[in-house]
């Protein structure tokens, strides 16, 4: 992987660990968790701390997925984000996208090691890194525990074509308002005309 901005330290929550498949914890085994291709993927790992890089904070902890998106089952394990925190779900051996605005799930079609090469051969495309790119462009870093929060939100259709403001935020929080956001429009149909109030 190009990219590395951070490498999970020592496996410190082995009750996860153990509930894994085997091929992902070869790959935990050996650096448990990673921030890559500059922030345009975030493995997570099996460690206690620091949170925004808990896989079982988010698998099995009160902000699981499983608890907010309709889609995503129990079982269901949040392996990775991408820059803007949607989520890569592995269901068996096949790699799922879920899409954190909409809560919409797709199969890649892919296995673990397939996503990985995937993303290693394609970074841009299969990693959907065009925010990341942009706000790089214009001297940006993402660090390591945040994520790029998009206003409007990408599935938002405004007549302005104006770019959405791409700002780096804490995992935590974008996480939790991109659930907030989900949870709002979730029963909307499509092209239904809303009114964003910012916030801030």
């Amino acid at each position: 992987m190009k990219g590395i901005l951070y490498t999970g330290g020592e496996l410190t929550d082995l009750v996860s660990f153990a509930r894994l498949p085997s091929y992902l914890q070869a790959f935990l085994r050996d650096q448990n968790g990673v921030v890559a291709y500059f922030g345009g993927l975030h493995i997570r790992g099996c460690v206690q701390e620091p949170g925004w890089h808990s896989l079982a904070d988010v698998w099995q902890g009160e902000a699981a997925f499983w608890r907010t998106y309709a889609t995503v089952l129990e079982t269901d394990i949040p392996f990775a984000q991408d820059c803007v925190g949607n989520q890569f779900l592995l269901r068996g051996d096949a790699v799922f996208f879920l899409d954190t605005e909409t809560g919409e799930l797709a199969d890649l079609e892919v296995d673990f090691k397939h996503f990985l090469f995937g993303a290693e051969k394609f970074p841009l495309d299969a990693l959907g890194m065009e925010p990341l790119r942009g706000f790089q462009q214009k001297g940006g870093m993402l660090p390591p525990g945040q994520l790029l929060s998009l206003y409007p939100p990408a599935c938002i259709a405004t007549p302005s074509k104006q770019p959405a403001t791409v700002k780096p935020v804490p995992v935590a929080e974008r996480l939790a308002w991109l659930a907030d956001f989900y949870r709002q429009i979730k029963d909307l149909p499509d092209g239904q005309s809303i009114r964003l109030k910012p916030t801030e």
